[in-house]
């Protein structure tokens, strides 16, 4: 194992930035503006339910990167969006206020919106440090995250995106954390060995574990 890595992922969410607040907070902001009001605390808990019961943000047979680029990425938008819809549907269903949405396709569209800008989200302020440091040091850096497309608009609002020389997410790559076909593929863009990469992330199993089991070197961040 390299003491100096050949290239260094990071995790997207919970390790570079996170949501302001609680998702169940931001929730009940959009929300409010469709005239729901609802407490932060029970939509936060219905939404990591949710957010748990939907499984893997993955979409094998929907490659972006093979045949027409534009239909490909039209269909795995399209199912990142199905993906995401059902969560809501279900985070508010739970709490007994789906009914309560004069036009629920409506809200949803906001949420998902405001979900790709930078309102929802704030930047670790250990982060900028570490990446500025990575780059003066001249190793390469890439994103490895179970996020959506959505994460380009994200990244370059918060400044992150010009630090990274690739990104792999799970519904572009097909497989998801804890999967080490993802870690492939990440690997693969760089042309590095598993044992040359190091793998950053806040979670035990999906990122720890799960790059040590692929052969990189895992560090878990434990934010909290």
């Amino acid at each position: 194992m390299s003491d100096r890595p050949s290239v260094i992922f990071v995790d997207a969410v919970g390790t570079l930035f996170g949501v302001k607040g609680s998702v169940g907070e931001q929730y009940a902001k959009v929300a409010s503006r469709f005239g729901v009001n609802l407490p932060a605390i029970a939509l936060n808990q219905a939404f990591f339910k949710s957010f748990k019961a939907a499984g893997s943000s993955a979409f094998p047979g929907c490659d972006s990167r093979e045949g027409s680029a534009l239909q490909n990425r039209a269909d795995l938008q399209a199912k990142e969006y199905a993906w995401w819809f059902n969560i809501a549907a279900q985070t508010f269903q739970q709490v007994d206020a789906l009914h309560q949405f004069s036009d629920f396709e409506a809200f949803f569209a906001e949420l998902f919106a405001y979900f790709a800008a930078i309102a929802p989200w704030e930047v670790y302020p250990d982060v900028p440090l570490a990446l500025k440091r990575w780059r003066q040091l001249g190793i390469p850096l890439g994103i490895l995250s179970n996020f959506d497309s959505r994460i380009y608009s994200v990244l370059q609002g918060l400044e992150l995106l010009d630090y990274f020389a690739s990104i792999t997410i799970s519904t572009e790559a097909g497989t998801a954390k804890p999967d080490r076909q993802i870690f492939e593929v990440a690997l693969h863009k760089h042309s590095c060995l598993p044992q040359d990469a190091w793998h950053i992330g806040d979670s035990f199993a999906e990122d720890y574990q799960a790059a040590q089991n692929a052969g990189l070197r895992g560090i878990w961040l434990r934010r909290e």
